[in-house]
């Protein structure tokens, strides 16, 4: 059964959330929002349980840090700091352009691709128009379509994949956008590359289809569906993609989405004049030039990940299978309590709780190193 999150103000009455004194009242939406709430700093755990040695596996960064070239055009660019940057990232979208074979006027930059999650919500959404989306997803769909007014349709997954043909079901005259978030955050899941072109076809040209593909450059798998070849044909498909995983910019923040030209014209109209800094936008644009440490990444992410899987496995526990630079598993009991006892060995994770999966646990990979000190920690919080 679908789970609809009816977050409209003429769907249902929220309590009204005040500031100060309370003569001020904040946007009736509001109160239907939670907080994002990231993983936690290394530094906030050192003082908090007195450790010295910790290990941060919660956010899915790149664990071998950004290329060089990056760090150095970073540092070059310090020299400019006090400019404002280009708006439209031209540099950066001709490069992109002609790497992925898209227009230049198809390419859309933003605070992280999590902004244009948020663009894409501001432009297109009225009070109480749905928006369809896998459940568990990434957390931060659901909250922006709350924001605007928005209903959030949920469709259960079928072991941590997208239902895809339930989703085409969920569509109604209401339904103004669809997220697909593939690879999946946080099971690690993909949906196949037929599967996957067959829903887009299949997709009414009025609804938005936005396949959010933020782990894309992890993916090893041959099932996949390359999507940016399917703009020219589909008017209604958004593809987003971050410079802040593989790239490992997550820092400053940039990411994009390839779409239509229209579209992409529209989101202009809510997004921020500057919102991508002169030092995202040359750190950006150097990672494009150094395909070997992409490659790199992508090689050591892909042993480090069957390496760890298969441990979890031989302690017993149910692996989700990943393209990912993390793992979803399953553990005895709460995945709070045994996120709790890793924290005590110095292992930062996320709890599947705080996820829209109870009973599990979301490791993110790290080096070899940190990889071993998170397994040998495991060990002693499932005993």
């Amino acid at each position: 059964m679908l789970t609809i999150v009816k977050q409209a103000l003429a769907l249902v009455k929220p309590e009204v959330s005040s500031v100060g004194t309370g003569s001020i009242s904040a946007r009736g939406s509001l109160a239907q929002v939670g907080r994002y709430v990231p993983g936690k700093p290394i530094e906030e755990v050192q003082r908090e349980l007195g450790l010295v040695q910790v290990v941060k596996l919660a956010s899915n960064e790149n664990a071998y840090g950004c290329s060089p070239k990056a760090a150095a055009a970073v540092a070059e660019e310090m020299a400019r700091a006090a400019l404002y940057p280009e708006s439209f990232s031209p540099a950066l979208a001709q490069k992109l352009s002609a790497r992925l074979g898209v227009g230049e006027d198809q390419l859309l930059f933003g605070n992280g691709s999590d902004e244009i999650i948020g663009l894409l919500t501001r432009a297109f959404l009225e009070a109480g128009d749905e928006v369809v989306m896998a459940d568990p997803t990434f957390t931060r769909y659901e909250q922006n379509v709350a924001i605007e007014g928005g209903v959030s349709v949920k469709v259960p997954c079928r072991d941590g994949v997208h239902d895809l043909d339930a989703m085409l079901g969920a569509i109604t005259a209401k339904t103004k956008l669809i997220f697909v978030c593939n690879p999946n955050n946080p099971t690690g899941t993909t949906v196949g590359k037929d599967a996957l072109r067959q829903f887009i076809d299949q997709v009414p040209d009025r609804v938005m289809v936005v396949v959010d593909e933020a782990y894309y450059e992890y993916v090893t798998s041959d099932d996949y569906l390359q999507t940016i070849p399917l703009l020219g044909a589909h008017s209604n498909l958004v593809v987003l993609r971050t410079f802040s995983k593989i790239y490992g910019l997550a820092g400053l923040r940039i990411g994009y989405a390839a779409l239509h030209p229209d579209v992409a014209s529209l989101l202009h109209k809510v997004r921020g004049p500057f919102n991508t800094s002169r030092l995202a936008q040359v750190a950006a644009l150097a990672s494009l030039d150094d395909p070997d440490f992409v490659a790199m990444c992508r090689e050591q992410n892909a042993k480090e990940r069957d390496r760890v899987a298969q441990a979890l496995v031989e302690m017993g526990l149910r692996v989700y299978p990943s393209q990912t630079n993390f793992l979803l598993f399953e553990v005895p009991g709460s995945g709070v309590a045994v996120a709790d006892r890793l924290l005590r060995h110095g292992i930062i994770v996320r709890a599947g709780e705080g996820l829209g999966v109870p009973g599990t646990v979301r490791v993110s990979l790290g080096t070899s190193e940190e990889n071993d000190a998170f397994l040998r920690a495991m060990k002693h919080s499932i005993e």
